[in-house]
């Protein structure tokens, strides 16, 4: 194919806004697909994504329309895998942005446009889901005139659904998507967008070539990690593997490694031959940290290497999951992996649940804080358990995130109180049409509990969130510890600033008491910083009424059994053991309304 006719492109929009249901389209109309083995949301291979109506993984693929050869990529959208959306939209040259008529434009579309804008790409403004009856075509219209400044007219206005002007889609690529830019004689430059572990083949990865050429049998090597391999195979994605002989600068497809983990060839890395090297990597390329915590326990210890072996195959796949052994007193071996956000981290529990058959007790999910010591010594804790005592402590740095928040302009006052509740700074405030856009900074901690729920809750549904991690600021944290029944659970410890210590001791102790069970003795819920106890609740105890076999006779013989009762509970008092449930772990996580 000559690289005046391939065209490089990817499709970015909000969550549920139709990217995957206009990919479908695409490939029927370019005859990529056979009806026979059409399906809905063809490039999401996931059930998970299927079910939650998201794209998890990004998916690649070549199509042929006319001439042209047209190489899209399906991006996820959702905030947590941002850094991917930014190393598929390196390897295009256009954008299609797709917007939902009955919504407008949201906060993540927000973020795709700045990360589209700063890669240099043209954008193709795509309005979908016009057959709806609730679409408001031309309110939607004007916003996106108002975020891009582009005509009326360059503003496609599409069903995905019912292929209603999707052509026109197809043709504006072809108009309007510049060619890509090749140098076949410069050393071998291919940026990875994706990598995943197949068990039959090795690492396979997602390539962009930049600059010359790479073929079957090559030997590559990784700027960034100093991997070296062998590219057993190469081609294009149909949406199937088709092998090919090599592939040429400016072409999208995939490479067959030997490589045995997806870590030793990391998204956005850039490969090259290892005969003849370039001298210096793609731009872009920043190691993913995860920033999410939460620890990972079977329900029967006889299970803890059976998770340990799922998660490390899950880790073959997925470069940015992190984890170490972890060991509690109550829940016994376990493992504290690492995520980049509650969407990554649900997703992984879900996948440990159905794919491997275990049973999980997940932990309230936290960050890492760094901690500076008297002595001068810095260190980085991902739980609160790990906090050294607060005589040696000198500071506490805790992650501060930027985030964006875009609602009709009617719930703009209670989203900033809710923004101020959480120790936020509203930093920036503008009006898209009717829509509102609020630019804050918040302490990332306050927002992985429940600040997405109220944010639905206090929008009616409307407001949309996105946010990236900003930078780390000191701030006065404490440890909070919960006692159950004179017992501490480490499990249970959380970060907490000292301003917003006792309502948060106040509130979980509440939740915690209607979520362990009573048992036959007074159970005593605590909440202690350091040893000073600052919040308490009590479950009282079954009562079995032991006199009522007791009749006749003087008071004295009824106050006798009473009394042998009230030694037997302080004694089981003692030595009785409280079976703390599942729940009780993830009770940050649960709502207000749910006690």
């Amino acid at each position: 194919m000559q690289q005046s006719r391939i065209r490089n492109f990817c499709i970015i929009a909000h969550i549920d806004h139709g990217k995957s249901t206009l990919a479908d389209r695409l490939l029927e109309l370019t005859g990529t697909v056979s009806k026979r083995d059409m399906k809905e949301q063809i490039l999401d291979k996931m059930d998970l994504e299927r079910e939650k109506g998201i794209t998890i993984k990004l998916a690649p693929v070549r199509m042929n329309y006319r001439d042209y050869e047209l190489n899209l990529i399906d991006t996820p959208g959702h905030v947590d895998f941002s850094y991917e959306v930014s190393r598929s939209l390196a390897a295009c040259e256009g954008a299609l942005l797709v917007v939902d008529a009955t919504q407008g434009i949201q906060a993540q579309t927000l973020a795709n446009v700045y990360l589209a804008l700063n890669a240099d790409l043209v954008l193709i403004p795509v309005m979908n889901k016009i057959d709806l009856p609730a679409a408001d075509p031309e309110r939607t219209a004007a916003e996106i005139m108002s975020l891009l400044g582009c005509k009326r007219e360059e503003i496609l206005s599409i069903s995905a659904k019912t292929g209603q002007g999707v052509e026109q889609v197809l043709e504006r690529i072809v108009e309007n998507i510049p060619v890509p830019q090749v140098d076949f004689e410069a050393p071998t430059r291919a940026l990875i967008f994706d990598s995943y572990y197949d068990d039959f083949r090795g690492v396979i990865l997602y390539v962009r070539i930049v600059d010359g050429k790479l073929e079957k049998g090559e030997n590559i090597q990784m700027l960034a990690t100093g991997a070296v391999g062998v590219a057993l195979e190469v081609g294009a994605l149909k949406p199937g593997l088709q092998p090919t002989a090599k592939l040429m600068s400016g072409e999208i497809g995939y490479v067959v490694t030997n490589l045995k983990s997806a870590r030793e060839a990391h998204v956005g890395d850039t490969m090259t031959s290892a005969i003849r090297p370039a001298d210096k990597p793609l731009p872009g390329y920043v190691q993913v940290q995860p920033f999410v915590y939460a620890g990972f326990f079977p329900e029967s210890n006889a299970d803890y290497q059976a998770l340990k072996s799922a998660v490390e195959r899950l880790a073959l796949n997925d470069s940015a999951l992190v984890y170490t052994s972890e060991n509690s007193p109550v829940l016994g071996f376990g493992l504290r992996i690492g995520f980049l956000g509650l969407l990554h981290l649900d997703i992984v529990r879900e996948r440990l649940e159905r794919e491997y058959n275990l049973s999980l007790v997940v932990t309230n999910p936290s960050t890492d804080y760094h901690i500076f010591l008297t002595s001068g010594v810095e260190i980085d804790i991902k739980s609160a358990a790990e906090l050294p005592e607060l005589t040696n402590i000198a500071e506490i740095r805790e992650p501060w995130v930027k985030g964006e928040i875009v609602l009709p302009k009617t719930y703009v006052g209670s989203m900033l109180g809710l923004i101020v509740s959480k120790r936020g700074k509203q930093t920036n405030l503008s009006y898209v049409d009717e829509q509102a856009l609020i630019s804050f900074e918040a302490p990332l901690a306050n927002l992985l509990t429940d600040f997405y729920d109220q944010l639905k809750s206090l929008s009616s549904g409307y407001g949309s969130f996105n946010y990236e991690l900003d930078d780390y600021r000191a701030g006065d944290l404490r440890r909070l510890d919960f006692l159950i029944a004179g017992d501490r659970v480490d499990a249970l410890s959380v970060m907490s600033h000292k301003s917003e210590i006792e309502s948060l001791a106040r509130t979980t102790l509440s939740k915690l008491k209607h979520i362990i069970p009573r048992q036959n003795f007074k159970v005593t819920l605590q909440a202690a910083t350091g040893a000073k106890i600052i919040a308490r609740e009590d479950i009282s105890a079954f009562r079995k009424d032991v006199t009522t076999g007791l009749y006749g006779g003087d008071v004295s013989r009824k106050r006798k059994v009473l009394e042998k009762q009230k030694r037997g509970k302080r004694r089981l008092k003692r030595f009785g053991k409280v079976d703390i449930p599942a729940e009780a772990f993830f009770v940050m996580m649960q709502r207000d309304g749910e006690n």
